[in-house]
């Protein structure tokens, strides 16, 4: 069987199928993603067991409690992650950016919500044909252990933002986080893209939209940073430092 045969029995005329224009071996964020440590057969192999999906912005890619059928590699965009509480109100856990893989727990269940914040482009996996993919490759599995690692990483970091530290260090310390995040991919700046609204940083903070939205323009008067389209531009990296260091 060729590749082109390959391509039609699993795609068929699916319009977002990537295979036979590049696929993987054009994707922007392979050598950041849990894909960097296949080699090229093992990139084919994956290619043809993945279907791209475009999620515009505002819709959602799983919903909390659903029965997880499939994984996810953020291959474009940004997606929040969240959870309902009982009273109504969500709690923001994190945000996903390209080259984050979505369902490393591999739970029955997906314990958060995923939703679009711009729009966004994965490729999606059959959580039961990944983990066969999975299987028998050491080297994929301990690049997931370091993906688990990073993810869990990111969940103690937000334990501190969301402990005993006042707005300005959350702000702070959240822009500082997320600078080195996209430095992470490749696109290290003084301008950090904000993508997400104000009341999703401040839902992720444990903040009210008025105290980051207050707190923002008090660092753009200490010439911190200044507001710019789409994001801020990190003037003073020092005096951001010292306050996500409190």
């Amino acid at each position: 069987m060729t590749v082109a045969d390959l391509h039609a029995d699993h795609c068929g005329d699916k319009p977002d199928c990537k295979h036979g224009r590049g696929g993987c071996d054009d994707c922007k964020v392979r050598l950041f993603s849990v894909c960097a440590a296949l080699e090229p057969d093992e990139l084919e192999e994956m290619g043809h067991i993945s279907q791209v999906k475009n999620f515009p912005a505002k819709t959602m890619l799983f919903d909390q409690g659903a029965q997880a059928g499939a994984v996810f590699n953020v291959t474009e965009g940004v997606v929040r992650l969240y959870k309902s509480l009982p009273d109504g109100r969500r709690q923001i856990v994190g945000f996903a950016l390209p080259g984050d893989f979505l369902g490393l727990a591999l739970m029955d269940r997906y314990g958060v919500a995923a939703e679009a914040v711009s729009p966004t482009r994965v490729c999606r996996f059959s959580r039961s044909t990944f983990l066969s993919f999975v299987d028998g490759k050491p080297h994929l599995l301990r690049r997931l252990h370091e993906f688990a690692g990073h993810e869990l990483s990111l969940a103690q970091d937000q334990m501190l933002l969301l402990g005993r530290r006042n707005a300005d260090e959350k702000v702070a310390a959240f822009l500082l986080n997320l600078q080195a995040r996209y430095a992470r991919i490749g696109a290290k700046s003084v301008t950090v893209p904000l993508p997400m609204s104000r009341q999703d940083i401040a839902d992720y903070l444990g903040l009210t939209i008025e105290t980051v939205s207050r707190t923002l323009t008090k660092l753009a008067k200490e010439k911190a940073l200044v507001v710019v389209p789409d994001g801020v531009r990190l003037l003073s990296i020092d005096r951001l430092d010292n306050l996500a260091a409190a």
